[in-house]
C-alpha cells in the first residue's frame, strides 16, 4: 500500500513539473505569433473607440520625425478594459514581441504590428558598432546607404532579420550615420512581380508589403522603384 501511494505521489509530482515546465514555453509561444482574430479584436476596439470620441484615435503621441510605421502605436490603456478585456497576450504590454500600430491613420486606421525582435538584434549590432568605434562600411549600395562587414564587429555569420513576408533571412544594412536598418528589397521585388500597383518613381512603395499582411515592415528604409527597371530601389530624399 506504502509502494503505491509513493508511486502515485511520485508520478504526480512528475506530472506538476512537467506541466510547470511546458507552460512557459507554451505560454512564450503564443507571444511570439501573429492571430488574426487578435488584430481584429484590437481592431473593433479601436473602430469602438473612435466611434465614441468623435473620430480621435487610441494612440501614443509620437513625435512628427518617427519613422512612419512606428508613428501611430496603440495605447491599450485607452481601450481597455472598457473595450476589450486586456492587450493580447503577443502584444508588448502582455510581455509579447509585437507592438500594435495603426497604419493609414488619416484615412482609414487600420491595425497592423511592428515585430519588436528585430530590435534585439539592432540593439546588438549597435553596441558592436560602439565598441569598434564606427560602422565597418563595406559597399556602397545607394546614396548613405552601405552594407557591413560583419566579422570587423566579431559576427561568425552575417545576421538576418526574419521576414514576415516571404520567410527569408533580410539583411542589415546601415547609414552614414550609423542607422541600421533592415533591407526589405527581396521582398519588395517579388511582392512587385506578383501584385499590379500603380507606383510612380518618388512614391514610397512599402504599403505594397503591407497591404495583405499583419505586419509593418519593421526597422526599414522607404524605398521607390526604379524608372527604368521597376525594380525595388532606395528612396533618396
Amino acid at each position: 500500500m506504502k509502494k503505491a501511494l509513493t508511486i502515485f505521489l511520485l508520478l504526480l509530482l512528475t506530472g506538476m513539473s512537467l506541466t510547470g515546465c511546458m507552460y512557459p514555453e507554451e505560454k512564450r509561444f503564443q507571444n511570439q505569433t501573429a492571430y488574426k482574430d487578435q488584430l481584429q479584436s484590437v481592431q473593433s476596439a479601436v473602430d469602438q473607440y473612435r466611434e465614441d470620441n468623435g473620430g480621435l484615435l487610441p494612440i501614443k503621441t509620437r513625435e512628427q520625425t518617427t519613422p512612419i510605421y512606428q508613428k501611430y502605436p496603440i495605447d491599450f490603456k485607452k481601450i481597455a478594459p472598457k473595450y476589450m478585456a486586456e492587450p493580447p497576450g503577443n502584444a508588448f504590454e502582455s510581455g509579447g514581441v509585437f507592438q500594435y500600430v495603426l497604419v493609414d491613420a488619416e484615412t482609414d486606421p487600420t491595425v497592423k504590428i511592428f515585430d519588436l525582435r528585430i530590435a534585439e538584434t539592432i540593439r546588438d549590432i549597435n553596441l558592436r558598432i560602439k565598441a569598434h568605434g564606427f560602422p565597418p562600411y563595406k559597399e556602397q549600395i545607394a546614396e548613405n546607404v552601405y552594407t557591413m562587414d560583419f566579422n570587423k564587429l566579431g559576427f561568425k555569420e552575417e545576421p538576418k532579420a526574419l521576414s514576415p513576408y516571404s520567410g527569408q533571412g533580410l539583411p542589415f544594412i546601415v547609414t552614414g550615420s550609423a542607422e541600421v536598418y533592415v533591407d526589405y528589397r527581396v521582398d519588395l521585388f517579388q511582392a512587385l512581380k506578383e501584385k499590379k500597383s500603380n507606383f510612380k518613381p518618388g512614391d514610397d512603395i512599402r504599403d505594397i508589403l503591407v497591404e495583405d499582411s499583419a505586419f509593418v515592415p519593421s526597422y526599414s528604409l522607404p524605398y521607390t522603384i526604379d524608372p527604368e527597371t521597376n525594380d525595388p530601389i532606395f528612396l533618396v530624399n
